[in-house]
This record gives structure tokens, C-alpha cells and sequence, in this order.
């Protein structure tokens, strides 16, 4: 298998199933509803900003295969739209599910040796380390959400 569709794979794991782990954003987040989501503990950041953050950098990422400019700034990563209702939320996680979608698409057709070109700036290396790099973050996110729902339970 090619190493894009092998990028790819990993990508839709994380989010809907498959991996080794046993775990995913889809269904960790099944039976979590707004106002869980929106719910701080502590000082930690909610399901929903986490889960915004994550979905920022998977489409910037969107827009960089499509041939765009890197806009991307960490610091807006964090201000998801307002959630007030359900349907908000669910309008987020489908938003978000769509676009994982989209960017495991455009990872699978990626030429082999653009993975090792640079990612718009060299200091950022290239496209394998942002790619890989953007689904190593995002199970060290979605370790914060189940760590996060065991807390709300409580």
C-alpha cells in the first residue's frame, strides 16, 4: 500500500474506527450532548473547544492539498463557534466529519514524493510530518475527551 493511502487510513481510524487503539472521536462522542460538550472541568479546555482544535488543523490542512496558502494561526485553533443548542453541536461534529472525509480524499491521491517536499514553509517541515503529525495530535486530543467524559460523569 502506498504510503498517502496508508496516511489516509490512519486519519479516518482516529476519527471513525479501526485503529489499533479500539478508540475514536465518532464513537467517544456518540452519546455526548452539548451541554456535556460545552461543560468545563477545572481549568481544562471543553470537548467542544477540544474538538474544534483538532477539526482547525484538519482543515488547513484541507486547504494547503487544494493549493491554498497556509492562513492557519495555533492561536484562533482554540474559538470554536457558539454552541447553544443541540444542534449546534451536532452541526459542528458533522461539519467536522465531512471534513476529515475531504482531507483522508485528498491525502490518498497525494503523490508519494510530494510527502517529502516542504509543507508551504520550512519551518514546518514537510507534508509527511504535518500529515502524520496532525493525527498524532488528534489522539492526544481524543485521549483528553475520554479522560474529560469520565470527569463530566462524576
Amino acid at each position: 500500500m502506498e504510503i498517502s493511502k496508508m496516511i489516509s487510513k490512519h486519519l479516518r481510524e482516529v476519527y471513525f474506527g479501526g485503529n489499533w487503539t479500539c478508540v475514536n472521536f465518532k464513537e467517544v462522542l456518540n452519546d455526548v450532548d452539548w451541554t456535556q460538550a460545552t461543560r468545563q472541568v477545572n481549568d481544562m479546555n471543553t470537548i467542544a473547544v477540544l474538538m474544534h482544535h483538532v477539526s482547525y488543523y484538519v482543515t488547513a490542512q484541507i486547504e494547503v492539498l487544494k493549493g491554498n496558502p497556509l492562513n492557519a494561526k495555533d492561536a484562533d485553533s482554540f474559538d470554536h463557534p457558539p454552541i447553544h443548542a443541540q444542534k449546534d453541536w451536532d452541526q459542528m461534529l458533522d461539519s467536522i466529519w465531512r471534513n476529515v472525509e475531504n482531507l483522508a480524499q485528498l491525502i490518498e491521491v497525494l503523490p508519494t514524493s510530494t510527502l517529502t517536499q516542504v509543507f508551504q514553509n520550512e519551518k514546518y517541515g514537510h507534508y509527511y510530518r504535518n500529515l502524520q503529525g496532525a493525527i498524532e495530535h488528534a489522539h492526544y486530543h481524543l485521549g483528553q475527551i475520554v479522560l474529560l467524559k469520565k470527569l463530566l460523569k462524576q
